[in-house]
């Protein structure tokens, strides 16, 4: 009977590890450790080269790999996890330019919170879990953990999302296909709560099959703080499905968002969006190319400021990307990417300029 029961145990664990993960969110790893504190870690290492030459060394627009011109590293940490029948916790301490350029807002010791939580399943017999603390957001196809995704660089569409959240989560599966979020939040993107209100998200999540994901996500929350006196409720959603099998492997990301804005008279509404498209095909089980298309319109600079104050962005990406798996947990990847606009919204030395154009190296190693 106990070998029997370890068969089971095996074949169950094989079969969710054949599933497309979900590359949304920071967890691709198996939880089930039962009873036992699991310690991991990963570096992202990376050298960039922007050819418009910006002249404080951040790439503009971005907080990922976002130094120009030096080795630097992207995001490393460590990741203590526990796991018991009914009980999870997670803490993960992190640091890089990554680090530095996504967490400012937040005061102290913060800035460094990758995640932390914990976690209780409420009923023995039902896979129903609520969290709380700080963890991965589910908006958008792509998170800051490099690894897990087909080209090296973020899309717009990741960093002018959530990559992290703080409040309440609950896990509620509906069947062996669907599995629904809700989320009690401090905000978009806030350790520290800026303002008094809280804030509500919905993640839906559906597995057709093994080799596909399809993914519908909500926020609604009041977004006025002190640095945005105008801002009021902000309405978000986003659409993104993930597909592997075989050599080839895609996803696409579509969202649409609205701030509404309160300039003294009256209240306006502001909105952008965003979409974009990545696939990969695998030449060997080492070596894979990567492309991306995409395109992200925010013409009232809810998200973006230009350097062209007032003339709002919009622009258009492209990309390929050569991937390297030189060993189970080490990959190097090579990426050129470009840019271009019908706005002069990048800057070439004093210049505004509607192109640039990105080479960027990594290597990473998690274990």
């Amino acid at each position: 009977m106990k070998k029997n029961l370890f068969l089971f145990f095996v074949l169950l664990n094989s079969v969710a590890f054949a599933q497309v993960v979900n590359t949304a969110t920071m967890d691709t790893s198996n939880f089930n450790y039962q009873g036992k504190v699991i310690v991991n870690g990963y570096v992202d290492t990376y050298y960039g080269y922007n050819f418009n030459k910006p002249a404080t060394k951040e790439q503009p627009y971005f907080v990922s790999m976002a130094r120009n011109n030096e080795f630097n590293i992207n995001l490393a940490y460590i990741d203590v996890k526990y796991s018991s029948a009914r009980l999870r916790a997670r803490f993960v301490p992190g640091f890089g330019t990554y680090i530095n350029a996504n967490y400012a807002a937040e005061p102290g010791v913060l800035k460094n919170i990758v995640e932390g939580n914990v976690g209780v399943k409420l009923f023995a017999n039902k896979n129903i879990w609520l969290d709380a603390g700080v963890f991965g957001s589910p908006y958008t196809n792509e998170s800051a953990i490099s690894k897990d995704h087909l080209m090296y660089t973020r899309s717009f569409a990741p960093e002018y999302v959530p990559y992290y959240l703080s409040g309440v989560k609950l896990t509620l599966p509906l069947s062996e296909k669907i599995t629904t979020y809700l989320y009690l939040l401090n905000g978009w993107q806030q350790i520290a709560d800026p303002n008094e209100g809280k804030s509500l998200g919905t993640q839906l999540e559906f597995r057709p099959n093994d080799n596909w994901l399809l993914n519908w996500n909500t926020y609604v929350g009041n977004e006025q703080t002190a640095t945005a006196p105008q801002n009021r409720m902000r309405y978000f959603s986003d659409v993104y499905f993930i597909y592997a099998k075989g050599k080839w492997s895609a996803t696409g990301c579509v969202y649409y968002g609205i701030q509404k804005q309160n300039n003294v008279a009256e209240t306006n509404s502001a909105t952008w969006w965003q979409a974009n498209l990545i696939g990969k095909y695998s030449f060997t089980e080492k070596l894979s190319l990567s492309g991306r298309l995409e395109y992200f319109d925010d013409p009232e600079s809810v998200q973006i400021t230009s350097i062209n104050p007032g003339s709002g962005f919009s622009s258009y990406s492209t990309g390929l990307c050569l991937n390297v798996q030189i060993a189970s947990n080490v990959v190097a990847r090579f990426e050129g990417r470009s840019f271009f606009s019908k706005k002069d919204v990048y800057q070439r030395g004093d210049t505004a300029f509607n192109t640039s154009n990105l080479l960027i190296s990594n290597l990473t190693i998690w274990f």
